[in-house]
């Protein structure tokens, strides 16, 4: 089974690391990742920019309207995400129970919906190579 981790991260709690600190989250977590990755666990992990960076894009009534930011004010914010290959739900869990990111916020597991298209039978496309 597939399943996405998303990991939200408190705002605070990150603005509070010493430069040494991120550096060393950063390594942790690149660690991880190569330690899923050679377990055949991880299909695709990557940090997300501010949520300042963001657009919300919205289609009402066949108008569009785009919003910079986040939506609104939360103390945990989304802050990256793994998708993962998993056993079952438990084996997704322990994987986000070991991520560094778990002590900077939350991480949310939930298991990807396999969907095929109704007339073609045709299922989503896989996800590129990092080279495109």
């Amino acid at each position: 089974m597939q399943f996405a981790c998303l990991v939200y991260v408190d705002g605070d709690a990150m603005a509070a690391l010493s430069s040494e600190e991120q550096a060393q989250l950063t390594d942790e977590t690149i660690a991880q990742d190569w330690a899923l990755r050679q377990a055949g666990r991880l299909i695709l992990a990557r940090p997300l920019q501010a949520p300042t960076t963001a657009a919300i894009v919205r289609v009402r009534a066949g108008r569009a309207t785009v919003t910079d930011g986040p939506f609104a004010e939360a103390k945990e914010m989304l802050g990256g995400f793994l998708i993962i290959e998993a056993d079952d739900r438990d084996q997704a869990i322990a994987v986000a129970k070991a991520s560094p990111m778990a002590r900077m916020g939350s991480i949310e597991v939930r298991p990807i919906l396999v969907q095929t298209h109704s007339v073609t039978g045709e299922g989503r496309p896989p996800a590129l190579s990092p080279a495109g």
